[in-house]
């Protein structure tokens, strides 16, 4: 008798094949559900394209992405502008840059009005000269430099005090072909202050510029110049213990430090108590290698003091993936890519420091409740998961950066499961489920030995429906289904919300499904119509908050 239902049948369809008539084709050739262009605006200000995907280049992931910008921005764009303030002000993303980018193709968009408001926002999305830098780079790239454009640039340096502005002068001086000195010659600010006019002279023309005008009778005066500026034009020449000094009284960062100095631990030492909590991430590895952080040692215990301390985290906006990458490379003793250069920076990790950034990733996502529902955590480990990388970091592929995401919950959950999937005919798991892996992990794991046992797991294609199927097979009773993964699932032979549809009435529970996009694809394998599926992004900051409202709801 002729097998027909493997062809064709009501409750079940291959994932290579349209279950519903509004599903589209991913990029790995199965069909999923398509993400609204607000919520591929939230992927995209969260996650950017850096690397693109397994399946996707950079460029195609970008371009996609910038389209369902512009629909944003043509649709409302004042609404668009607001959102990406909203994500870039509240530190929920690990970067800042694909805001940047969305602000500045709403600084070239075609109506007035949307130019106008994007324009307004520009110091509130762009908080640093590096910042700054990088608008003036990518807003060429949509625009002219007309009246408006510069006359927010100069809003920009107006709307700073003296100390403020002088800070963002020495700290950041350029990038991106860009320099404090270039958008001040472009956007001509009329001085507010005769502090302000000082600084502007000292940017353009440098301390002689300054000094030869006083010299000629003029308005302006060395004096005028902020200590921080006169400190750091006086340690260019410094002797060591001079230096020391300038950089202690005037609470100079390691950017304005003379490079000749920066292997020294008593600069170091210097810098350290004053030095804000991004700048420690980054230069844990330099610390230990020129030897201020020793094991047991008072700069180390105040090292660790400070990675854990929440307030500081909140207010610095440190995202949590500043500390995984902060802490992979410290725990390896090298930077990424520290095996391809000669006199790469290496060091032997502190003991000290490596557990109190474990604890500081937790203590980066907002603070929240336990729910106390039942949570299975499913990471997708297919070779698709494997490509890209979360905010352009080495090493940090999707697949890795989901188990990472996954201890988030698991330290605050007192109730849930974890397992691994791929696709059935790969890796065969727990009781008889094939692409199915046990993923034992616990709270009392330290976050590295997580992040390297997933990195040893096998590869395979991608069935989003395990999970599912997985947990009806086996009877396990499941309040909501977290899956973590990039949506390009295409090897099953059922799709995933009929996996839960058929998971809910076999189980009689009411199950929810969370799925945690890990990039910043269009798709997602959330039916939009089941208001028991949720989509939310990888690595936002809020993300945990969001998820534990909605199991509880």
């Amino acid at each position: 008798m002729a097998n027909y239902i493997q062809h064709f049948a009501a409750l079940f369809t291959r994932q290579k094949e349209k279950a519903r008539p509004e599903q589209v084709e991913n990029y790995a050739g199965g069909f999923v559900f398509q993400l609204d262009d607000w919520a591929r605006l939230d992927r995209w200000l969260v996650l950017g394209a850096d690397g693109g995907t397994y399946y996707a280049t950079e460029r195609a992931l970008t371009q996609d992405n910038a389209r369902a910008v512009l629909r944003c921005l043509d649709a409302d764009g004042e609404r668009a502008v607001r959102r990406i303030v909203e994500i870039s002000r509240s530190g929920r993303a690990p970067k800042n840059e694909p805001a940047i980018f969305a602000l500045a193709m709403a600084a070239g968009h075609a109506r007035p009005e949307v130019r106008k408001s994007a324009l307004a926002a520009l110091p509130e999305v762009c908080r640093t000269g590096t910042d700054l830098f990088h608008f003036a780079r990518a807003v060429e790239g949509f625009r002219r430099w007309g009246r408006g454009l510069r006359s927010a640039i100069g809003a920009w340096y107006q709307g700073k005090s003296p100390d403020e502005l002088a800070y963002q002068a020495v700290k950041y001086r350029q990038r991106d072909g860009w320099s404090h000195k270039d958008l001040l010659r472009l956007s001509h600010p009329t001085p507010v202050t005769d502090e302000h006019g000082a600084m502007y002279r000292w940017i353009v023309g440098g301390m002689d510029a300054v000094t030869n005008e006083a010299a000629r009778g003029g308005a302006l005066d060395p004096e005028k110049l902020p200590a921080v500026v006169r400190a750091f034009e006086e340690a260019k020449g410094a002797p060591r213990e001079r230096l020391v000094t300038l950089v202690r009284e005037n609470r100079l960062t390691h950017e304005m430090v003379p490079t000749e100095w920066k292997n020294d631990p008593a600069v170091w030492e210097a810098l350290l108590p004053h030095m804000p909590q991004t700048a420690l991430l980054r230069n844990l590895g330099k610390m230990t290698s020129v030897g201020l952080l020793a094991p047991m040692s008072a700069a180390a215990r105040l090292v660790a003091s400070r990675l854990t301390d929440a307030e500081r985290l909140r207010r610095a906006r440190i995202h949590p993936v500043s500390v995984l990458s902060a802490l992979r490379v410290y725990a390896q003793g090298r930077g990424e890519r520290a095996q391809k250069r000669e006199n790469a920076l290496t060091w032997e990790p502190v003991r000290e420091i490596v557990n109190a950034l474990d604890e500081a990733f937790y203590l980066a996502f907002r603070s929240i409740e336990p729910t106390g529902k039942k949570h299975l955590l499913a990471l997708d480990v297919s070779a698709s998961m494997d490509g890209g990388a979360i905010a352009g970091i080495p090493g940090l592929t999707p697949r890795v950066a989901s188990a990472a995401m996954a201890m988030a919950t698991a330290r605050i959950e007192p109730s849930f499961s974890t397992l691994a999937f791929a696709s059935a005919g790969g890796a065969f798991g727990p009781r008889g489920v094939s692409g199915v892996m046990s993923l034992p992990l616990s709270p009392r794991q330290r976050l590295d030995d997580v992040l390297g046992m997933v990195s040893g797991l096998p590869f395979g294609g991608t069935d989003c429906a395990l999970p599912m199927i997985w947990a009806q097979k086996n009877k396990v009773e499941v309040d909501t289904f977290v899956v973590y993964t990039d949506s390009e699932t295409w090897a099953g032979e059922i799709h995933p919300f009929q996996a839960l549809r058929d998971y809910r009435q076999a189980m009689g529970r009411p199950a929810k499904l969370v799925v945690v996009g890990m990039t910043s694809t269009g798709f997602t394998i959330a039916d939009p119509q089941d208001p028991g599926m949720l989509d939310v992004v990888g690595f936002d900051a809020a993300a945990p908050q969001v998820m534990a409202d909605f199991s509880r709801a």
